[in-house]
């Protein structure tokens, strides 16, 4: 995954998308760009699985994952996710993201500090 840095989380996708200021911040402190990010088939899910998406935002936010590295679901991360729902109390879904940013040495980049604090453990 040459320049890839960053594994985005569902939250800093919706923040990106809404122009959250905590969200700018974060990628201006980082010096972070867009072609260095990349998500997981989770936060794919999640986004565009929202049951009240509209038509105008699932294009907006399709192009915006079109932009970024998609990391999927393999062996690997199953694992990986297995170990960190054992050792860690969190939701399946935050544990197959932190799972898949560890599996590509990625960054975990969310506004949820518990996730990124137990992902920091295993980092």
């Amino acid at each position: 995954m040459s320049g890839i840095k960053y594994l985005l989380d569902t939250n800093i996708i919706i923040g990106m998308y809404q122009q959250n200021s905590r969200v700018v911040e974060l990628f201006k402190n980082k010096k972070a760009t867009i072609d260095e990010c990349a998500f997981s088939s989770v936060t794919r899910m999640e986004l565009l699985g929202f049951p009240n998406i509209t038509e105008t935002e699932n294009k907006v936010i399709s192009t915006l994952l079109k932009r970024m590295t998609h990391c999927r679901i393999d062996e690997v991360v199953e694992e990986n996710t297995i170990v960190i729902k054992q050792q860690c109390r969190i939701k399946l879904p935050d544990a197959i993201i932190a799972a898949t940013a560890l599996c590509h040495q990625l960054e975990l980049l969310s506004l949820d500090k518990k996730l990124v604090n137990k992902f920091n453990q295993f980092n």
